[in-house]
Parts: structure tokens; C-alpha cells; sequence
């Protein structure tokens, strides 16, 4: 037997080899350290010690017969060494494979001499114990004296470190097999038998599973089939009605879907098969359940062979009231070839099924399987038709795009030259591969650019401490994760949707390390426990999505790269959703949405856990207090908009812990940061961009599937032009500004500089009042009402501002670690686009999309040469940066950067020290970065040569912050963590849409339609307006004109035009103008709230003047969707390019999610089965509409562009290229903004909405749809204006 005994601890093992009384070598407490000989004393003598490790390794060895006949001489032809070694490998125990061979790899290494005899000494010591007769240590050495040099130290090491880790792998195994022991205890507790309501089938399911000989499974099976009802179909049980209780239904459904979905992800399928026996056996319950639910735990039992628990599930579907489809036919034909069944059942299954109108290829086409359960399935029906060849897989018919405005896009010409990469494909396979690794490790961690402190005693004390919680933590959070999966199962053996099988979808690993993020990037004033639930359940849900199938991913992408690297060739050009397409890609499994209560529930589980789990000693907090542990952690309530909620916030210790420690790393999901190598194309609505994250390509709010289930429905020909912009947007390489970026470290790293929107740290923050101002001040009797709620203002207020101040700071540090990150790399940003057709980069930290500073950190990472005149137009867009000469013509702006050539010089040699010119621009770091551009380019010795990585844009640079338009009905639903635009001048682009609309002779000169010598200017032109309404009032006697006299300008009126043409109320254009006028120091206060309002009545008087067609359009496009709502329905429509349509703004409905720390509740809006909401449908549909213009036209330029070979970006209706081709990239646009607005855009949208809101013959009496119908028929007249003369319009877009 040999000496190794698994079944006890270290120290009973060390006792177990001496006899009772017998002096030896005890092992420590819970530790093996005494077993493997380790030194003992710092008196013994070398000598001693090494004999102490050679005792030591008397459990290794086994005194057996030497199965090669060596005996204690080795051959002459074998140096002691190997001899030694060979001997010893024979000693071995056979139940030890491992350490035979390891044994036999070290006597091929050549260790120092050893000796058979020294080797074989041992062993028999080894033996002594098993006879009760073993020596101490000093009479194994006296029996040895005279033999050859002792046991090597190294090979003594070498085998103790084979053998603690062979001990540590048989502790995991004992752990996992206690684990399985437990988990299959908890499976045979869970109900498999269903309990049907029908006698006669729980008469039929009683008498088989009697099991009568001559009635096996299977050929009940067959019998089952056929009593099958027909009249009933599974898909129409499976969708529920638009309206109804059944509508009422679907939140529950896509709930237990998701149950069921998860625990077949999780190998939990008999808890699926529990829950779904649990909910059948009631009659309320049961109507939840539909052919999709049966039919994926059926698929669950094919792929484990399990017939009869696929046989209940027959039963139930029966029982139901459902007709089995393929999916159904295909998971028991599956199950019966694994069970290699005979062919008499699966041709009954066969038969059955054609009686049922199914065909029998439609189960190897139309149904999703694997290869695996392809052949499967295939064996059991060859078994019945030996001669059956299944359908190769149906070429798709050629799908071509019918759009007349992408005719010319899709025509194919052998001439044509699409951009390529400037990098080889060997580089583009290794930035793959990096990219890959990047996405399978799920996070990525950069080192923050946060000033690095000294390393003083108190900044390492504070670093140890934190790493010794942390330890302390993860321990804790696997503990706490534990014990909350064991009450969650609990719950589920009881039949009810708990979080168990959510909780497995995750390695315990990774989400104990997902919590400990969680808990560094908390603020100091705390997170909503709302927004933390909910930030939490995505990133589960995000995580879980991940594909595994790297190797047949990584073939295809290297043959996609040969369409985009610099040194390879392609058989005839073309897309590159086409290339991929023709690689014969499969598509990517759809992933259905969990619901909002999901999500949030979840996340707020596992916030909970990190509470209770994460706990610190109370002496941090006070230095003087007993030792005893304290939350990390406090739950609290707050008001937020006169809103209670609730708060998780650290405790001021642990965050003053955290900034002494002051460590430098910051963690992001993989999805939130650039791509190293080119994205995937978009093929599909749910296929491209990430590697092996899924990502939508219409981003919506978590839960909601309108947009998604619209998209499915589109005929995939027409989202080609969608799918193709977004995969150019997103083919485009950058990189980082290094010297933009070095000088915002600068500034950064000390105070910050918020005047050139580098945020101050939290220290420069307003500090609470002091003295009897500060807050313990309200509670001194002498203090007045008044001077409390004085007090409270000014703290809140202060507060905010504070709160502000951390939230730009924490922005600004995650988009300048992550450019440090990426300096001296290249990197792409994949692109998605919302509801409306609007395109946003996937990375939100990180990209063009956000204000001047991070718009000048990002350059093109490949180059053109300027050409001869891209110098020119490189000056033209600094002088557009700094907001000069905005009514001035382009020569003359040309000009006047020649003038200010020396201040253009100055600020690119010396930005912080010289004159500083440039911190005066209305854009500062962009015309920086073009200065220094501008200065390289003049000093080059041949400026045309000069290689310019600089984007120069064109148009209407952005649109106004939604914080400005807070009041303007229904902001659009676009993500939280992207940064809000921010406003600037340029031409009104909404304004340019509704006058090509109308044909508005008379706006578009003022949109700069019309080809004139100066640009104009719509907001001055209003503003004109405005002054001559007040000018007359004046002379009448009005008050509030005649205060007003001097104070009408530009900047007063210019955010109220703007946004007129994107929704916003008269209510929200007053509080516009009123923040202007309180700006203004010199206009009396006391008039503010009356001049805003008479304000914006003749501004919206104004534009009704000079705007008759835009009004009119907007009109009749509200009232549309006001009647529509009133129907019931919410708004669609389709774009120009195809892209359907449909706003998400229906009435709220509440979600409560009780227990825990405190109940949430939120509202959600996007449930299809609620009622929509007619306030925001109608004050939408028009900025909507106008929007999906708007992206068409980016959409169509981009796709010219592309075809031209040009480099093309966009930030919604502001155009980025290289100088050299910004003439071309004017041309396409002003071509395309013709071609769409040749389209009778109004007759196609009123055809579309007769068609699909008042063509039902049920609703054709409603007089909400007679009254819609009259209204659709009436779409507004157009003027004169001719749209060929936008082709010569300087100032369109410039």
C-alpha cells in the first residue's frame, strides 16, 4: 500500500508514520510543511537538515520489487545519477503515474549522484512504519554510514513540490466532487412528473409509466403525436396581442423565458424542467407558458439523451393545449438517434409530423442546431429513410437594395477603388489577436494619469491596508455569494423565477472581482442604489453573451483582412459587409433582452451582497476605538428633484483610505473601450462591431424589443445602407494627439484650467459655509426662517456644485488614462446608432463624440498630403475654431489666418508660454492642434508634400446640450454614459431640412441654401425680427419693449431658434431666454421673468414669419401623431434609406422589486403594452422625423464617400476628412442632400401611415382614424424653391 494517504490532513499524516511514543518529525498545525521536512530549526546542522529532507520523502517511495530488475547495482553503462534515478522510478507506487514520470524527467535532466543503495535505505525506512517498527532519524543515518553521497537537495525539492501540488489537486477534486455529491442531492429533490389538469392524459402518463412491455417511450411517443390537437398553433400562443389581458402578459413571459434560457446556459436544466412543471400544474400559471418554453426544455433533454423527462414534456405541451412545430419534432428525432431507437417510432414521428403540414427538410433548414445535433438528428431520421439526404443550405436569393438613392452605391464597376488601411495584414492578424485577448479577458485595466504622489510611509501603509481588506473582502464576497445562490436555489426548488440560475451565468471569480470594481469607482457622495442595480445587471448580462468560437473566427477574419490591409488583393472590389458576407459567415445567435425588473433585480442582489460583505475595522474611521468591524458601505435617503431615493455611500474613511493609497489603475469593460484592430461588419441587426461581444445595432433601453422586433421584420435587403455606413464609420483608424495630449496632462495634473474645460480636482471644490453660516448654524434659536432657508440654499448649492465638479473631473480622468493608454496605438470605434437613425460610437469615454478637448485629442492615424489646397482650407477651419469671422467669405477667412500668422506660429511653439492666442477661440484646443498643423505644414519644404493626419470638418458643428433642453418634450433616449453635445455656430441644419421640405424660397436663403456671396446667418436674421416687433411695441407703450431696448442680440435668442425646429415648448424657450437675460449684469433682474416671456412669443412670432412653410410642416406632422397616439398606437415611419421607425414613448408604467435594502421602484415607458403616451408622441414626431433626415444624409454621404476613397467621419451633421479632399467631401454632400430631398419625402411618409394605421377594416369607423385619414391627406404644399441651387451653395455646409 502505498505510503501517500489521501484521506487525512497533513498532521495526521505525520503522526501516522511513527509509533506511539516514537521521536520524529511532527507537521505543523494545518499545514504540510512538517510532512515535506521542511527545516525545523536554525541549530541543526546542514548535514542534519538534509537528512531531515531525505526522511521527508519517505512516503514518495515504495519498497516494491524493481519491475526492470535493477537491483542496488546499476549497469555500468548508467552514471550514478540515472541509475539512481531508475531505481527510484521503479519505487514509485503504480497508483502514482504522475510522480513515476516525473521521476523518470528528472533522471533525464542529470541531477547531482545519488545512489540505488542511499534510495532503497529509505524506502525500507519507509516500510518500518507499516510494521510498527520504524527507526528515528539518527538510526536510518547510522544504518547508511558508508554509502555513496546523500540525496540531492535539488531533486528532494523538486519531488516535494510535485507531490503539495498533487495533494493540492486532490483537495479541489474532493471539493468539487462534494459540490457534485450536493448539487445532484438538490436535482433529485426537483419535480420531473408533471401534474396534468386533464384526467384522461394523467390516466395515459399513470398507465405508461407502469411501463408496459409492448409500449415503450418511444412508441407513446409516437401515439402522443398523433392525438395532438391541430387546431391550436404554438406561434399564435406564443405572441401575444398587441392589446388585451393577454398584452398584459408579456412582462411575465420574457421573464420566465429568460429563466428558462439561463438555466440551460448554466447546466441547470433540471430546475428549468422544475419550473416549468411547477407553473403547468396550475391553471393560472400555465398560461404564461408557451410552445417557445416547452420546446427549449425539450432541446435541453435531446442533447443529454434523457427520453423520458422529454416524454413529460410531451405530455405538458399536449396537456396545454399546443400543436408541436419542427423545433418540437426535432428535439425528440434528436434524442431518439442518440438513443440509437429503432426505426419502426421514427417513422411514426415521421409520418405524424407530414400529417401535421411540416416538411421534413424544414427540420435541417429552418431550425437552429449545432453540427453535433445536426448529425443527430440526421442519424435518427436515416434510420427510417436510409436513402434521405438532407438540403445543403439554401442559397439566399440575391438580395439587392431597391432604394433609388442607393442605386449608384450598389452598382457594380471593376473601376471603382474603396480606401484601405495603411497597415499590413501581418499587422492587422497580430492587433486581432491583441483584440481578442482583450475581449476574452471581458475587462481592461490602464494606469490613471491622476498626479502620482510620493511614496511617503503613510501613502505604502495606506496601499498595504487597502490590499489587506481586499483580501479580506473577496473572501467575504465569496462567502456572501454562497449563501445568497443557496437561498435562491432554495426559492427555485419551491417553483418560483429566483436569481439562482442568473447567479451561475458568472464564474463566483468574476463576479466577486465585477463587485470589488464596483466598489473602487464609487463616488464619494454616493450612487443612486437604483443606477447601481441596474449598472450591475447589464454588466452580468453583457458578460454572459460572450462567443466562444475564436478559431473558425479568427480563419475568416484573416481572409476579411485582406479586403482592408495595405498588401493584399481581392478578386473585384466591394462592401465590406459584402466580402464578409461571401466568406459564407454564419450568422451570429440572436440573444433575446431580459426584462428591466430582471436586470434590476439581479443587480440589486448583488449590490447587497457587496454591503454586507465588505466591512473594515473600526479603527480606520477612529483611531481610538475598539477593533471591531464597521460597514464599508451605508445605505441612506436623499432628495434628488424632489424625489426621495436611495443612496449607497462609502464611509468618509474608506474614502479618505483610498485617496492616500492613491493607487493608479482604472478598470473598464471591454465594450467601453476602442478596438485595436478593424470591428466587424454589420451584417445584421445584432451581428458586428465587437469580436465576441454582441452588440445591437439600434441601442435601445434594456427590456424594450419594438426596435428590435421592426428590424427582424425588415426585409434584410433594405438595412444594407444602414449596415454599411455604420461598418464605414467604424473602418476608420486614429490616434492619439500626443502633444495636444501632453499639455492637457500638464493642466490636469495641477489645478485644472475649467475656462479651457479642463476640470479642477475635488480639492478646488466649494467647501462647506463655516461660522454661523455653516449647517450646525441652523440650530442656533437666534438664527430667522429666513436665514435657515438662506443657509440651505447655499449648501445645496455648494454641494452641487461639488457633486459637478466630481462628476467632469471623473470624466476627464477616464478619457485622458484611456488616451494615455492608447498613445502610440492605432485604434477604431466601432459604431451603433439609436432609434432614429443617429450614429454614436460603441466606446462612450473615448471618442470624437464629446467636447472641444476630447475632439482635439484624436487625429487621423493615416495620412494624406495636403495637395494644393489643402493648406488653404486648414487655415479656412481655424479661423471656423476660433468663431471669427463667421458672416465673413472664405477668402476672406483665408486671409485674415494669413494676418494672424505669427500668433498662429507663436501658439504652436509656445502654448503655455508665449502670447496664447489660441486659449481665445471659441474651440481652444482644436485650434491648437490646428495651429500646430498649420505651423508644420508652412515649414515643411514643400507644403503639398506635407503628410496631414489633422481632420478638418465641415457643416452645422453640433447641436445643443440636452441639458439646455431639458424642457423640451421628449428628450431623446440616448445613453447615460455618453457625453452630451455641446451648442456652437454653424448653419441650423433641422431649419436646412424643413425648408428643402417645403421648398422655402425664403428660408433657405436664410439657411444658406441659396448660392450667395457671405454666409448668412438665420439666428442675427431673427434677432432683426425680434428688435422691429419690440421696436413697434415700444412706440405703443409696452413696458417690458421698452426695458428690452439694447439688450436683443445674437446670443439671446440663438438656443430658443435652434431648438424650435427640435420640439421645444414655448414654456421651455422661456426658461431658455430667461437664463440668458440673468447673464446679462446690466439688464434689471426684476423684469427677467417678464421680458423671457415676451420674448419668446415674438420669437416664435418671428419664425412663423420668416418660417411659413417649416411651421406649417411641423404642424401638420404634430397633429399626425397626436391622432395616431389617440388610436392607440405609437408612431412609425421609415427613413429614406429603409431603417423602420417607432418612437418609445408610451405611459409609465410602475416596477417594484421589494425586499433588501430598501424597495425600488421605476418607471418604465417603453412597454409596447401600455397605452401610448400622446404629449411626448406628438411634441416628438417632428425633431424625430427631422433627425432620420438628417442621418439619411450622413448616411448617404458617408457611402459616396466611401466609394470615392476618401477617409469620412461624422459627428451627426458635422463632417470630418482630410484638408486635402474637403472640396471633394462637399461636393457628395451637397450632391446627396439634392437626391434626398428629390424624393417626395412627406407623399411617401403620409402613403406609409394610411397604410398602416388606417387601412384595418376594424378601426375604419374610429373617428380618431376618420379624422387621422383626413389629416394624412392633407400633407402641406411646397413652395418654388428649386433644389439644384443647393449644388452651388458656398456656405450649405462650411
Amino acid at each position: 500500500m502505498s505510503a501517500v494517504r489521501w484521506g487525512r490532513g497533513a498532521a495526521g499524516f505525520g503522526r501516522a508514520l511513527w509509533p506511539a511514543g516514537a521521536p520524529g518529525l511532527l507537521a505543523e498545525e494545518g499545514g504540510l510543511g512538517g510532512v515535506w521536512g521542511r527545516k525545523r530549526s536554525s541549530t541543526a546542522s546542514p548535514c542534519e537538515q538534509d537528512r531531515r529532507k531525505d526522511w521527508g520523502h519517505a512516503e514518495l517511495l515504495e519498497g516494491e520489487p524493481d519491475p526492470r530488475g535493477l537491483g542496488p547495482e546499476a549497469p555500468s553503462s548508467l552514471s550514478p545519477p540515472s541509475a539512481a534515478l531508475l531505481g527510484a522510478a521503479s519505487l514509485v507506487p503504480h497508483s502514482d503515474p504522475v510522480l513515476k514520470a516525473r521521476v523518470r524527467q528528472l533522471q533525464a535532466e542529470g541531477v547531482a549522484e545519488v545512489t540505488v543503495k542511499r534510495v532503497a535505505k529509505r524506502v525500507a525506512v519507509a516500510r518500518a512504519p507499516e510494521a510498527g517498527g520504524a527507526q528515528p532519524p539518527r538510526q536510518a543515518q547510522a544504518g547508511a554510514e558508508g554509502a555513496a553521497p546523500m540525496l540531492s537537495s535539488r531533486w528532494a525539492q523538486k519531488l516535494d513540490d510535485d507531490q503539495r501540488l498533487m495533494e493540492r489537486r486532490k483537495q479541489r477534486l474532493e471539493g468539487k466532487l462534494q459540490k457534485h455529491v450536493e448539487k445532484v442531492a438538490w436535482q433529485k429533490q426537483l419535480r420531473s412528473e408533471p401534474r396534468l389538469l386533464s384526467r384522461k392524459l394523467a390516466s395515459q402518463l399513470q398507465h405508461w409509466e407502469q411501463g408496459a412491455p409492448r409500449s415503450p417511450w418511444e412508441e407513446q411517443l409516437a401515439q402522443l403525436l398523433q392525438e395532438a390537437p391541430q387546431g391550436r398553433s404554438g406561434e399564435a400562443a406564443a405572441a401575444p396581442a398587441d392589446r388585451g389581458p393577454e398584452s398584459r402578459l408579456e412582462g411575465q413571459r420574457q421573464r420566465l423565458l429568460s429563466f428558462f434560457e439561463c438555466c440551460l446556459l448554466t447546466g441547470n436544466l433540471p430546475l428549468a424542467h422544475h419550473v416549468l412543471v411547477t407553473h403547468h400544474s396550475k391553471s393560472q400559471q400555465q398560461r404564461l407558458l408557451t410552445l417557445s418554453m416547452y420546446n427549449m426544455v425539450m432541446l435541453g433533454w435531446a442533447r443529454q439523451g434523457s427520453f423520458k423527462e422529454l416524454m413529460y414534456v410531451f405530455f405538458m405541451l399536449k396537456d396545454a393545449g399546443l400543436a408541436p412545430d419542427l423545433r418540437s419534432y426535432a428535439a425528440a428525432l434528436q434524442c431518439m438517434g442518440r438513443l440509437d431507437q429503432d426505426a419502426g417510432t421514427i417513422r411514426r414521428c415521421l409520418k405524424q409530423m407530414a400529417q401535421d403540414g411540416l416538411q421534413l427538410q424544414g427540420l435541417f433548414t429552418a431550425v437552429p442546431l449545432s453540427a453535433e445535433e445536426r448529425a443527430e438528428l440526421l442519424r435518427a431520421v436515416r434510420k427510417a429513410k436510409p436513402a434521405f439526404t438532407p438540403p445543403r443550405p439554401p442559397v439566399p436569393p440575391p438580395q439587392v437594395n431597391t432604394s433609388p438613392l442607393l442605386r449608384e452605391i450598389y452598382a457594380k464597376d471593376p473601376t471603382v477603388s474603396y480606401p484601405r488601411l495603411h497597415l499590413s495584414l501581418k499587422e492587422l492578424q497580430g492587433l486581432f489577436r491583441q483584440q481578442l485577448r482583450v475581449e476574452m479577458a471581458t475587462t481592461v485595466t490602464v494606469e490613471s494619469v491622476e498626479k502620482v504622489p510620493l511614496l511617503t510611509k503613510e501613502v505604502l501603509h495606506a496601499r498595504k491596508t487597502l490590499a489587506g481588506l481586499r483580501t479580506r473582502w473577496r473572501t467575504a464576497l465569496y462567502r456572501e455569494l454562497q449563501e445568497t445562490k443557496e437561498s435562491e436555489a432554495h426559492a427555485a426548488r419551491e417553483g418560483r423565477l429566483s436569481l439562482f440560475p442568473y447567479l451561475c451565468l458568472l464564474s463566483e471569480k468574476e463576479i466577486v472581482g465585477m463587485l470589488l470594481q464596483t466598489l473602487q469607482a464609487l463616488p464619494a457622495q454616493g450612487e443612486s442604489l437604483l443606477f447601481l442595480a441596474h449598472e450591475l445587471g447589464l454588466r452580468v448580462f453583457k458578460r454572459k453573451q460572450l462567443r466562444n468560437e475564436v478559431q473558425e473566427l479568427e480563419q475568416r477574419y484573416s481572409k476579411y483582412l485582406h479586403l482592408l490591409a495595405s498588401d493584399t488583393q481581392v478578386a473585384e472590389p466591394c462592401l465590406p459587409r459584402q466580402h464578409w458576407e461571401a466568406l459564407g459567415v454564419p450568422e451570429a445567435p440572436h440573444e433575446q433582452p431580459w426584462p428591466m425588473s430582471v436586470v434590476v433585480q439581479l443587480g440589486k442582489q448583488l449590490a447587497e451582497v457587496l454591503v454586507r460583505a465588505a466591512q473594515m475595522p473600526s479603527s480606520l474611521a477612529a483611531p481610538r476605538s475598539p477593533g471591531t468591524l464597521i460597514p464599508v458601505l451605508y445605505h441612506v435617503y436623499s432628495f434628488r428633484s424632489f424625489r426621495q431615493i436611495g443612496i449607497l455611500k462609502p464611509h468618509p474613511a474608506f474614502t479618505q483610505l483610498l485617496e492616500t493609497a492613491a493607487e493608479r489603475t482604472l478598470t473598464f469593460e471591454s465594450t467601453d473601450v476602442p478596438m485595436l484592430c478593424p470591428p466587424l461588419p454589420w451584417t445584421s441587426p445584432h451581428s458586428g462591431a465587437f469580436l465576441l461581444s454582441p452588440t445591437k445595432m439600434m441601442r435601445s433601453v434594456e427590456g424594450s424589443q419594438q426596435h428590435q422586433l421592426l428590424l427582424e421584420r425588415c426585409p434584410p435587403a433594405e438595412l444594407h445602407g444602414a449596415l454599411d455606413a455604420l461598418t464605414q464609420l467604424g473602418n476608420c483608424a486614429w490616434r492619439v494627439n500626443g502633444r495636444i495630449l501632453d499639455l492637457v496632462l500638464e493642466l490636469f495634473t495641477d489645478k485644472g484650467c475649467p475656462r479651457l474645460g479642463v476640470p479642477a480636482p475635488p480639492s478646488e471644490a466649494p467647501r462647506p459655509p463655516e461660522g454661523r453660516q455653516a449647517p450646525k448654524g441652523c440650530l442656533l434659536p437666534e438664527v430667522s426662517p429666513a436665514e435657515k432657508a438662506e443657509m440651505r440654499r447655499e449648501l445645496a448649492r455648494r454641494l452641487k456644485v461639488a457633486r459637478e465638479m466630481q462628476s467632469l473631473r471623473a470624466d476627464a480622468l477616464y478619457r485622458l488614462s484611456l488616451a494615455q493608454h492608447l498613445r502610440h496605438r492605432v485604434f477604431w470605434l466601432p459604431h451603433n446608432m439609436d432609434f432614429r437613425g443617429r450614429t454614436y460610437p460603441c466606446s462612450p469615454h473615448f471618442n470624437h463624440l464629446g467636447s472641444d478637448l476630447a475632439r482635439a485629442l484624436l487625429e487621423f492615424a493615416q495620412g494624406r498630403p495636403l495637395g494644393p489646397h489643402g493648406l488653404n482650407w486648414l487655415k479656412i477651419h481655424l479661423v471656423n475654431l476660433t468663431g471669427l469671422k463667421k458672416r465673413e467669405s472664405l477668402q476672406a477667412r483665408r486671409d485674415y489666418a494669413d494676418e494672424l500668422m505669427e500668433d498662429i506660429l507663436d501658439s504652436a511653439d509656445r502654448p503655455m508660454t508665449g502670447r496664447k492666442w489660441w486659449m481665445e477661440a471659441d474651440e481652444p484646443w482644436q485650434a491648437l492642434a490646428c495651429c500646430m498643423e498649420v505651423a508644420q505644414a508652412v515649414r515643411a519644404p514643400d507644403p503639398t508634400a506635407y503628410v496631414s493626419h489633422f481632420p478638418v470638418h465641415q457643416g452645422a458643428p453640433r447641436e445643443p446640450s440636452w441639458g439646455s433642453l431639458e424642457l423640451a418634450l421628449p428628450r431623446p433616449s440616448l445613453p447615460a454614459p455618453h457625453p452630451p453635445p455641446v451648442a456652437q455656430d454653424g448653419s441650423c441644419n433641422g431649419l436646412q431640412h424643413y425648408a428643402a421640405l417645403g421648398r422655402d424660397s425664403v428660408g433657405a436663403a436664410s439657411v444658406n441654401l441659396l448660392p450667395l456671396d457671405l454666409p448668412q446667418d438665420v439666428y442675427s436674421e431673427v434677432a432683426a425680427q425680434v428688435e422691429v416687433f419690440r421696436r413697434q411695441d415700444a412706440e405703443q407703450g409696452v413696458r417690458v419693449a421698452q426695458v428690452l431696448e439694447g439688450f436683443i442680440s445674437r446670443k439671446v435668442v440663438k438656443q430658443t431658434v435652434m431648438t424650435v425646429v427640435y420640439g421645444v415648448t414655448r414654456y421651455g424657450g422661456r426658461l431658455q431666454i430667461e437664463k440668458r437675460l440673468r447673464e446679462i449684469h446690466d439688464f434689471p433682474q426684476d423684469f427677467v421673468w417678464e421680458a423671457s416671456h415676451y420674448l419668446v412669443r415674438q420669437v416664435f412670432n418671428s419664425l412663423q414669419e420668416m418660417f411659413s412653410g417649416t411651421r406649417s410642416i411641423q404642424r401638420w406632422l404634430t397633429e399626425s401623431a397626436r391622432l395616431i397616439s389617440h388610436t392607440g398606437s405609437a408612431v412609425e415611419w421609415v427613413t429614406p434609406l429603409g431603417i423602420p421607425v417607432i418612437q418609445p414613448y408610451h405611459r409609465d408604467s410602475k416596477v417594484m422589486i421589494k425586499g433588501g435594502l430598501q424597495s425600488l421602484t421605476f418607471s418604465s415607458s417603453v412597454d409596447t403594452s401600455q397605452k401610448p403616451n400622446t404629449l411626448k408622441q406628438k411634441n416628438g414626431f417632428p425633431p424625430n422625423f427631422i433627425h432620420s433626415l438628417d442621418s439619411s444624409h450622413m448616411m448617404l454621404t458617408a457611402l459616396h464617400c466611401y466609394r470615392k476613397g476618401l477617409t469620412f467621419v461624422s459627428v451627426h451633421d458635422c463632417f470630418w476628412t482630410h484638408a486635402a479632399d474637403v472640396a471633394v467631401m462637399n461636393q457628395v454632400c451637397r450632391e446627396q442632400f439634392v437626391r434626398l430631398h428629390s424624393q417626395p419625402i412627406l407623399h411617401n411618409l403620409s402613403r406609409f401611415l394610411i397604410k398602416r394605421f388606417c387601412s384595418d377594416p376594424r378601426t375604419s369607423k374610429s373617428i380618431w382614424v376618420s379624422r387621422l385619414m383626413d389629416t394624412l391627406l392633407s400633407v402641406p404644399k411646397a413652395g418654388t424653391f428649386n433644389l439644384e441651387q443647393v449644388k452651388h451653395s458656398t456656405y450649405f455646409f462650411s
